[in-house]
């Protein structure tokens, strides 16, 4: 936009530089919020560079889109990227019967099969433990929780989310999808436990509601310093945003981070890697703690939500 209007516009009239004003004081605006996930930026999470098998876990996050019938192209990445956990969402019945064919090696499941564009279906490989399928603002949108159960013994706490987006079709205002996001971020204790927080959160990296998501979980996000890792729309190459998540406590480092190509759904799948790495707690920064007025905010936004369930 402010290349066309240094070539159209004749700038004999005020409101000419007006505008070319305020179109750069907006992109420098938003220069300034996407930076930090641009290669430019300090990293948040740290490479691991070692061997450590029993410490490492990877994910494959895939929105598989209800009427999308190319099963096999999720499968196909789940074969060549062998991944120890597998959370696919927008899974109905019919995908659930699809993915069948993994149950041999991923032996722990939950599967919520829904025809609302919100089902949800966990597979893996790594033992699952005190699971509980929550549905913390709608009886329409299922979470899950509970913990992970690395080869090393150690219990990793998870909670696998798809909260509504605000859209025409869907929500008319964020309230609800901010509500779910926040009231995860305000109940977490990042401090107590080793934690993972991953799924379509439906809202970018950078927004107000995620960055705050990060401030009250203290979880880290290995994308900054990084890249977009854009998975949404994968139909129209220069409208993508990240909308596809994955957080966690700072006992991790990232090992692999990468978005999959199509299996023709209008999000991209995201495997992620990563290594459980207590020693590297001291040398990873912590996110910003939210102040005062946040929380209040943020508890604002909960209560505007009208919570069925708050016990995390």
């Amino acid at each position: 936009m402010i290349s066309l209007t240094l070539v159209y516009y004749t700038f004999r009239e005020a409101w000419h530089y007006i505008l070319l004003f305020l179109l750069i004081g907006s992109f420098i605006y938003q220069a300034v919020k996407i930076f930090p996930y641009t290669i430019f930026a300090k990293k948040q999470v740290h490479k691991f560079k070692g061997s450590d098998p029993k410490g490492m876990i990877s994910l494959l996050i895939s929105n598989v889109l209800t009427t999308n019938k190319r099963s096999d192209k999720l499968i196909a990445h789940v074969q060549a990227y062998k991944p120890d956990i597998l959370l696919t969402l927008e899974s109905d019945q019919r995908w659930e019967n699809e993915l069948s064919v993994l149950e041999d090696e991923y032996i722990y499941k939950v599967k919520i099969p829904k025809d609302n564009f919100y089902g949800m279906h966990l597979y893996s490989k790594l033992k699952l433990e005190d699971i509980e399928i929550k549905h913390l603002i709608s009886d329409e949108i299922p979470s899950i929780h509970g913990y992970i159960r690395l080869r090393n013994g150690r219990r990793i706490r998870f909670h696998c989310l798809h909260p509504k987006p605000p859209s025409p079709s869907e929500d008319d205002t964020s309230t609800n999808r901010d509500a779910e996001l926040l009231l995860v971020g305000r109940e977490l204790n990042a401090e107590r436990e080793s934690v993972l927080v991953f799924g379509d959160l439906n809202d970018v990296a950078w927004s107000r509601t995620t960055k705050l998501f990060q401030k009250l979980s203290g979880l880290l996000d290995p994308r900054i310093g990084r890249g977009f890792y854009n998975t949404f729309h994968a139909d129209y190459s220069l409208l993508r945003w990240p909308l596809d998540h994955v957080f966690h406590t700072i006992d991790f480092t990232l090992i692999k981070l990468k978005c999959l190509k199509s299996i023709n759904s209008d999000h991209f799948p995201v495997f992620i890697k990563l290594n459980y790495d207590p020693g590297k707690k001291s040398l990873q920064e912590k996110p910003e703690k939210a102040n005062g007025d946040e929380k209040e905010w943020a508890n604002e936004k909960i209560e505007d939500g009208k919570p069925q369930e708050t016990d995390l």
